[in-house]
């Protein structure tokens, strides 16, 4: 599938109506569409630029442009809830995903964030990605096969308990590890054996239980700077004129991030110290 330039046979097309209602199509040569409001051939899509509109044969009118990869994120079949863009986002500028860098992921799920991490390491990085369940294993390859055309060849799936790994699966330390799983703070211990020192750890956690666990076992085991915690909310506007308001709805929460750093062997960071109260 092509990301850019006239729209090419295989593309995944996104065709939004004046109700700004979606609907996405494959294209084929000679295909049709068949909407409420009539045919929509193909072939009247194939060749054109995107931001174009194609006119079905009873005259409904569609914007044609390619999918996203926030469109694909929220669109895709999943078989275990996906990290949100606006989380993703912070992944990548918090946990300072680089291009060249070495991630370990574990918790695939349905590749959500798997393919965010690949965009952000390039074909000279490298991304490994764990998953435990079977059925997300083959929702996660499915779904990042499908948006990148193919198998990205940096991408090493696999399937199996992060517990279990060890350096010399990995083939050396990894730059960053990013954690979505029920039960992170089980997993500290091979998180520090993993990660380089001044590597970036981060995991996503839905509850406040599992907040306050992964925080105690970071602080407990002593090999990573303070971590510190938090949530992003989103909020949409509605702009028409006097009519300008907040959206009734926003995308609340949906997890916290946790984030730390690793210190190198034998390093004992100081205490956090906090203001005496008068």
């Amino acid at each position: 599938m092509a990301y850019s330039g006239p729209f090419q046979p295989g593309d995944r097309v996104q065709l939004t109506d004046a109700k700004r209602r979606h609907y996405t199509i494959t294209l084929e040569t000679g295909g049709s569409y068949f909407t409420h409001k009539g045919e929509i051939k193909h072939d009247d899509i194939i060749g054109s630029d995107e931001g174009t509109m194609v006119v079905s044969h009873v005259g409904g009118e569609y914007l044609c442009f390619r999918h996203l990869l926030v469109d694909h994120v929220l669109s895709m079949p999943r078989g275990a809830a996906v990290i949100y863009p606006k989380d993703a986002a912070q992944i990548l500028v918090e946990g300072d995903i680089f291009p060249g860098a070495k991630v370990l992921e574990a918790g695939a799920g349905s590749g959500a964030l798997s393919m965010t991490l690949l965009r952000a390491v390039g074909e000279h990085g490298q991304l490994i990605s764990y998953e435990i369940r079977d059925d997300h294993l083959e929702y996660a390859e499915n779904n990042v096969a499908e948006y990148m055309g193919e198998h990205p060849a940096n991408w090493d799936l696999r399937l199996g308990d992060l517990n279990d790994v060890t350096v010399k699966d990995t083939d050396g330390p990894v730059d960053r590890v990013i954690l979505d799983m029920l039960a992170p703070w089980e997993c500290l211990d091979t998180v520090r054996d993993l990660l380089i020192p001044g590597g970036v750890f981060m995991t996503y956690v839905a509850t406040v239980p599992q907040l306050m666990k992964v925080m105690e076992g970071i602080r407990e085991l002593g090999c990573f700077t303070e971590p510190k915690a938090w949530e992003s909310l989103v909020r949409e506007w509605k702009v028409e004129g006097l009519a300008t308001r907040p959206e009734h709805r926003m995308n609340a929460h949906t997890a916290f991030l946790v984030w730390a750093r690793r210190l190198a062997d034998g390093t004992v960071a100081p205490k956090p110290q906090r203001r005496a109260r008068k």
